[in-house]
């Protein structure tokens, strides 16, 4: 059974999956922050003097990189779950917005952990000699030289970051969470129609990416001037 698109494409529909997508944003924003705390510690532990928190930042990376994030999603769906069932005996409901936010700011802290590993790299070596002349510890010398030179160098690739966030927001539809992807899937059940329903969802997807390009190339520009 098929139904004219203009059924479909109705202001109610169309409003239902822009409050979708304003999820998925909200989602990919919040993620990209606790990613980008996590990416701070990842990178720091890889740069580390001592083998424990070396180690424990190498087995972060490779094992987050090396195995596909809905697969990360359904793992951390079940896993959290059942631990806490296992110890107190009872059940526990989270809302898959968290689970999915979760996954999706573990996955990307892995990212930005190489991102901000090459970003750090990447800064003269004379300014940390600077630094040590000066007195400086080590967290002072990160926090107050370090970071913010190696910031401006990662910035484009994670604009690329977020882009790939919003996207993969789509990924935690698997679990339940609503959001622009679960939403077409939604109205597709309701009118029997799937096509309509995921032509708008990727015409949303692909205005949310184009706009925050167009941000990240100002942003980059700026930054290339104030250099």
């Amino acid at each position: 059974m098929f139904v004219a698109i203009d059924q479909v494409f109705t202001l109610e529909n169309i409003l239902y999956l822009a409050k979708g997508a304003l999820l998925s944003v909200a989602i990919a924003a919040l993620s990209l922050l606790i990613g980008l705390v996590l990416g701070i510690l990842g990178a720091s532990g890889r740069r580390s003097k001592h083998k424990v928190p070396r180690a424990i930042a190498f087995v972060y990376v490779t094992i987050i990189r090396g195995t596909p994030l809905l697969l990360q999603i359904l793992i951390i769906f079940s896993v959290i779950p059942s631990i806490y069932t296992a110890f107190t005996g009872n059940v526990l409901r989270i809302n898959p917005i968290v689970i999915g936010m979760i996954a999706l700011s573990i996955n990307s802290g892995a990212y930005q952990t190489e991102l901000l590993r090459s970003g750090i790299n990447g800064v003269d070596k004379g300014q940390w000699e600077a630094c040590e002349t000066l007195g400086l510890s080590s967290w002072k010398t990160m926090k107050l030289v370090i970071l913010p030179q190696a910031f401006k160098r990662v910035v484009p690739p994670l604009i690329s970051e977020f882009i790939t966030l919003i996207k993969d927001s789509s990924l935690i539809s698997c679990i339940g969470a609503v959001e622009l992807l679960k939403g077409a899937q939604v109205i597709g059940a309701e009118y029997y129609d799937v096509m309509s329903p995921y032509m708008l969802a990727a015409i949303f997807y692909l205005i949310l990416t184009c706009i925050v390009s167009c941000i990240g190339n100002k942003v980059e520009k700026r930054l290339a001037v104030s250099d």
